[in-house]
């Protein structure tokens, strides 16, 4: 009998549930578990791109079409979970692009923001806004949502750099927006170092604000000064138990991350030092600069060396050791976070 009514039950169940669909409703409770979870489950995967890979893969995409023919010649970092979304973690987007000599990438802009962070430049350029920068190694330069930007190089050897840009969650309010300059390139009306000497020196003009909303007002932190910063502040401090020794690009006008919705922060592992595990509700991805570093998720141990690219998921534990002495570039979703008051993280002992 009970068996029966049961039976009975699921029958009527269903015959209930058939009439939902028709008019585009569901049942909350037979999902509730799935969309409401008691701790973050990503469904990205722990991934490392060596640079003895993909360097030679995006020379020979050089040799098959021109920067303008693509507009921008980008080897896709995809997830190996998510395979064919463009994505790198859920919410952020990556690729490694190369500009050969004598090469311009048009001038466009669109609504998500971008990082480019250097892997290699004798001199090539990024411009922005009516500014032009020259591009090093270790450099972090910044496109904010809706300013104009081209890049190129008039020098003699490639320039490649690895992109960060927040387009998914643009994409996820459906707010996205791109345009295209009628010129190749923007029209240079601005000295170089030119936002650098207006906001970068610890001072700032009166009455300022940043020409980029709530993005900060420089668009080049160059390694020059970013990498010297670091290692005094090394000198100078004791070591973070999970955090190492890190310092994070900043707005001089308001203190908040460089991006408002990509956190972006730079930390010297020196030679043997080995973090604490802890894990956050950021997806991050890391790129070593210079040394070598042992990179533990979830158990899961990865080696990466100078210009190696990871991936870390988001609330997976992760640990690292430097093999060598080691630089590190690290970006994350963390700012727009922060600013909607998801972000959380757990320091393990």
């Amino acid at each position: 009998m009970a068996r029966q009514a049961v039976q009975s039950s699921d029958a009527k169940r269903q015959a209930f549930y058939d009439k939902l669909a028709p008019q585009d409703l569901a049942p909350l409770w037979e999902v509730l578990k799935a969309i409401i979870l008691p701790t973050p489950k990503s469904a990205c995967v722990p991934h490392v791109w060596r640079n003895q890979a993909y360097k030679p893969l995006l020379m020979e995409a050089g040799g098959l079409l021109t920067a303008e023919e693509a507009e921008r010649r980008v080897l896709v970092l995809e997830n190996p979970a998510l395979p064919g979304q463009s994505k790198i973690t859920n919410s952020l987007y990556a690729g490694v692009q190369l500009i050969l000599p004598g090469e311009i990438a048009p001038a466009h802009r669109h609504t998500s923001s971008a990082l480019r962070f250097v892997l290699e430049s004798d001199g090539g350029y990024t411009s922005v806004a009516g500014e032009r920068t020259t591009m090093k190694r270790g450099d972090f330069i910044i496109t904010p949502n809706m300013g104009w930007h081209d890049h190129g190089q008039e020098q003699k050897s490639p320039v490649m750099w690895v992109d960060g840009l927040d387009l998914h969650m643009v994409n996820f309010f459906d707010s996205g927006f791109m345009d295209h300059m009628n010129d190749k390139s923007q029209i240079i009306s601005k000295p170089e170092g030119d936002s650098h000497a207006r906001f970068g020196s610890g001072m700032a003009p009166m009455n300022s604000q940043s020409p980029f909303g709530i993005t900060t007002p420089i668009f080049n932190y160059t390694y020059a000064n970013s990498r010297p910063a670091l290692m005094g502040f090394t000198a100078g401090s004791e070591s973070d138990p999970h955090l190492a020794f890190t310092l994070r690009y900043t707005n001089p006008l308001t203190g908040d991350w460089a991006l408002p919705t990509i956190a972006t922060w730079l930390t010297h592992y020196p030679r043997g030092l080995e973090t604490k595990p802890m894990r956050s509700t950021d997806g991050q991805v890391i790129i070593v600069v210079e040394g070598e570093i042992t990179l533990s998720v979830d158990g899961k141990i990865m080696s990466l060396g100078e210009s190696d690219i990871g991936v870390i998921p988001a609330w997976t534990t992760k640990q690292i050791r430097a093999s060598k002495d080691a630089i590190v570039f690290t970006f994350s979703d963390r700012s727009a976070q922060e600013k909607l008051g998801f972000y959380r993280e757990e320091r393990l002992k």
